[in-house]
C-alpha cells in the first residue's frame, strides 16, 4: 500500500526526514538565564517519542538581549550551549526525528513578559534595538536604531550561535525572520524607516536579513539543511506583502536556504488577521510555486486530513503542527491511524495500538481524524 504523502520521506541536502510532520517551534518560557531546564527535556522528549520527521526547538536568542523574554532559551555562551547539549542525546535516542533549533533575535519585541502574565514589556526586561527607533506598540519603549557596529555585532552573534549549534549536534537550523522579530523588523516598511542602504526600497530592506543568512550558511555544513521562517504578509496595507515574500524567497533560495516555513503577522500588535483553519496554507502554496523552494506550512492545522490535503494540493512539502502537539504529544500516531499509514512505534507503547487494545478507538482524539 502506498503511504499517504504525510508519511513519505523528504530529503533536504544530506538529511532525510522519516515523514512530513514537523513540530513547530513554540516558546515555553521555562529557561533560566537562557539555559534549558528539565521542562525542555520532558517536553521535547514526549514529542520525539511519537516520531515526527522534524522537531524544531523554540525561538532561541543569539544574544541575551535577543531573547523574546527573560525566560526564553539562548545560545550565546558556554552555559547556554551546555544546557541545550544535554537535550540532544535523549531526543536523538528515539532515532526517528531530525532535531533542529530556531535561532533568532527579538529586536524591539525583546524582554517581554510571558503571555500568561499578560504579555507586554517585562519588569525585568532590557533596552532593545531594531531597524528604526519605532516602538512595537503603545506602552512599549522605543528601541535604539542599529548602527553599523550594531549590525555587525548581531550578524556575528548569529554566526557564533550557528557554530555552537553545530558543536551540540543539531541536524538543522531554522533562522527566525517572522512574527515581528528583528529580521522581520528590517523587512517591513511598518518598522523600518531607515534612510540608509538598509531602508527604503525592498532590496535595501532585505539587505540585512540576507547578509545574516549568507553569513550563517557560510559556517553551517553543506550537507546540513538551513531553513527560514517568514511572515508572508503583515496583513496591513503598506506593510510587508505576499509579493515581497516571493521576491525574498527567490533571493534567499539562491543563498542556500533549503526550506521556508510560511507564517504571517506579528510586526504590529493589532493586525486584522483572518484567522481560520489552515488560513496560511495558500500563502505557502504561492511561495512554493513562484519561488521554487520547499515550504513548510503552519497555522491552525489540527488534523491529519488538513495536513494531507495541503501536501496533495501542492501547497507544501512539510506540515508544522504547534498547538495540536501541545494538546496531544502523540499527534503523529493518531494521524497515521487516521490515514491508514504504517509507522514505527516505540515498543514500550505498542500496547496502546488498536490491534492490542480494543479501547484505542474510543480513546483516540477526534482532532486527529
Amino acid at each position: 500500500m502506498t503511504q499517504p504523502l504525510l508519511f513519505q520521506p523528504l530529503t533536504l541536502r544530506g538529511l532525510t526526514l522519516s515523514n512530513r510532520v514537523a513540530v513547530a517551534p513554540m516558546c515555553q518560557y521555562s529557561a533560566r538565564e537562557g539555559i534549558a531546564q528539565d521542562w525542555h527535556l520532558q517536553h521535547y522528549g514526549a514529542m520525539a517519542a511519537s516520531g515526527p520527521g522534524m522537531i524544531v526547538l523554540e525561538a532561541t536568542g543569539v544574544a541575551p538581549e535577543g531573547r523574546i523574554s527573560p525566560l526564553c532559551l539562548g545560545l550565546y555562551d558556554d552555559a547556554t550551549e551546555a544546557g541545550l547539549a544535554r537535550l540532544i542525546p535523549a531526543l536523538k535516542g528515539f532515532g526517528t526525528s531530525a532535531i533542529g533549533i530556531q535561532l533568532g533575535h527579538a529586536g524591539r519585541k525583546g524582554g517581554s513578559a510571558p503571555p500568561w502574565t499578560g504579555g507586554g514589556p517585562a519588569k525585568d526586561g532590557w533596552p532593545t534595538v531594531s531597524a528604526s527607533d519605532v516602538p512595537f506598540d503603545d506602552g512599549w519603549p522605543a528601541p535604539e536604531a542599529l548602527d553599523a557596529a550594531g549590525l555587525a555585532r548581531i550578524k556575528a552573534a548569529f554566526v557564533a550561535a550557528a557554530q555552537r549549534a553545530l558543536r551540540i549536534g543539531f541536524d538543522l537550523i531554522e533562522l527566525h525572520s517572522a512574527h515581528g522579530y528583528l529580521l522581520h523588523q528590517f523587512l517591513s516598511p511598518l518598522s523600518n524607516r531607515r534612510t540608509d542602504s538598509y531602508g527604503g526600497s525592498l532590496d535595501n530592506r532585505m539587505r540585512f536579513p540576507l547578509e545574516v543568512i549568507e553569513a550563517v550558511r557560510a559556517v553551517w555544513p553543506a550537507d546540513k539543511p538551513l531553513g527560514l521562517r517568514i511572515s508572508a504578509t503583515d496583513w496591513i496595507d503598506g506593510g510587508w506583502s505576499i509579493e515581497d515574500s516571493v521576491a525574498y524567497a527567490k533571493e534567499f533560495r539562491q543563498l542556500g536556504i533549503d526550506f521556508v516555513c510560511v507564517s504571517s503577522g506579528g510586526v504590529v500588535a493589532k493586525a486584522p488577521i483572518p484567522i481560520s483553519p489552515g488560513y496560511q496554507i495558500h500563502l505557502a502554496g504561492r511561495i512554493r510555486r513562484e519561488a521554487g523552494i520547499p515550504t513548510r506550512t503552519v497555522g491552525l492545522i489540527a488534523n491529519a486530513a488538513q495536513a494531507e490535503a495541503a501536501l496533495a494540493e501542492g501547497s507544501a512539502d512539510l506540515v508544522a503542527i504547534g498547538r495540536g502537539f501541545l494538546d496531544n504529544p502523540r499527534w503523529v500516531w493518531h494521524a497515521a491511524q487516521a490515514l491508514g499509514a504504517e509507522m514505527a512505534y516505540p515498543p514500550q507503547y505498542m500496547a496502546a495500538l488498536g490491534k492490542y487494545w480494543p479501547g484505542a478507538a474510543l480513546a483516540r482524539p477526534q482532532a486527529a481524524e
